[in-house]
């Protein structure tokens, strides 16, 4: 529609990173800069993230994200040929903080405006990173979502099935303010099984008695607050060794059900016989090295190519966002200055709502 190379800034703000990224398509997609500002430190003395406080950070640091973008990019605003934002699902307060800010920037320049779907972003990953065919099994997992997505398109999603209760990131952190460690939950997890004995206690695999690709991880983290509270009350405290074996017991949980899901996801997937078979996976949960390891051996078992983005790319980032802005934009799909910031947006518009659903619309 325009010319064969563009340059699209990505803006992202759904959570309690700000980020911003400029990507560039010609015939492959290459990431210019991808700046991210955590607010670890923020929300540290709350156990999770607050939705006001996070709100107001984006407000704050967007303007200065945005412009050590730009300038690691080595470009100014009128180099670019549109601009990408995350307009939803997220906490509104933050989603809103991104798309007023790129209205301004769209208002002020003339350059278009594209609102992007921050699940596309973590699903369509692999595209921007390895160059992945259509159609691959995609498995999401992050702190507020967790589903199997058979991606036949950059804007057709399949969802074989997902979480319907906590995300795994969701249960990381609630496991890590459980066993007193701390903040954001799976990294200080991951780090504390390293040392512990997994088959200390016996935790539950949910809903691997039950057929299909949906997953519940509730009753997971209840059992880790049982077991905790068992130790406490025979020890007045937990020690370091009680939180590396309750740590280690969670985590191969997790990677259990992840796995055992994943095996029912690619049986479904197959069917299609894609040419490259392929299993990726994206979203922070897809840094846990436990859970990559066995969705690879099963991948090898199956004969299943496998993708997972680098560790940067795995947690909310703006290149993510820019890069679907592109493949938008290249198709000449764009928004205006009506763009509204959704607090729930699924992918799978035709399936069933996994969580309900209330005023704004499916909440997964």
């Amino acid at each position: 529609m325009m010319t064969d190379t563009l340059t699209v800034l990505g803006i992202e703000s759904s959570c309690d990173d700000t980020a911003a990224a400029v990507v560039r398509l010609n015939s492959t997609a290459t990431v210019l800069s991808s700046v991210v500002y955590g607010q670890t430190g923020l929300h540290a003395d709350f156990g999770g993230v607050v939705p006001e406080i996070a709100a107001r950070a984006h407000a704050e640091k967007l303007d200065h994200c945005i412009e050590e973008a730009l300038t690691q990019a080595k470009l100014s605003l009128t180099d670019l040929d549109g601009i990408a934002v995350t307009a939803g699902p997220g906490l509104i307060g933050g989603v809103l903080s991104g798309v007023m800010c790129a209205k301004g920037l769209s208002a002020a320049t003339g350059l278009p405006l594209i609102g992007v779907n921050h699940l596309a972003g973590h699903a369509l990953t692999p595209c921007l990173t390895d160059n992945v065919a259509f159609p691959f099994l995609m498995l999401l997992v992050s702190g507020g979502h967790c589903q199997f997505l058979i991606a036949n398109g950059p804007d057709d999603f399949k969802r074989l099935g997902g979480t319907i209760d906590d995300a795994p990131g969701e249960a990381f952190d609630k496991t890590a303010r459980i066993l007193g460690l701390p903040q954001p939950g799976g990294p200080s997890v991951e780090q504390a099984a390293k040392i512990g004995d997994p088959k200390r206690f016996k935790l539950p695999r949910p809903l691997l008695d039950r057929p299909g690709c949906d997953m519940s991880f509730s009753g997971l983290k209840t059992a880790m607050l049982r077991a905790r509270d068992g130790i406490v009350l025979e020890k007045q405290g937990l020690t370091k060794a009680d939180q590396a074996d309750l740590s280690a017991g969670f985590q191969a949980a997790i990677t259990d059900v992840l796995v055992e899901k994943s095996r029912r996801a690619l049986t479904e997937y197959l069917t299609l016989r894609p040419a490259t078979p392929t299993l990726a996976v994206a979203g922070g949960v897809a840094a846990n090295g436990q859970i990559r390891d066995g969705l690879q051996r099963l991948c090898a078992e199956l004969g299943v190519a496998f993708t997972a983005p680098p560790l940067a790319l795995c947690t909310d980032n703006a290149a993510m966002i820019a890069y679907v802005g592109l493949t938008r934009l290249a198709n000449g799909d764009i928004d205006d200055l009506t763009l509204s910031a959704r607090p729930r947006w699924p992918l799978d518009s035709t399936a069933a709502p996994m969580l309900g659903s209330g005023k704004k619309g499916a909440k997964a």
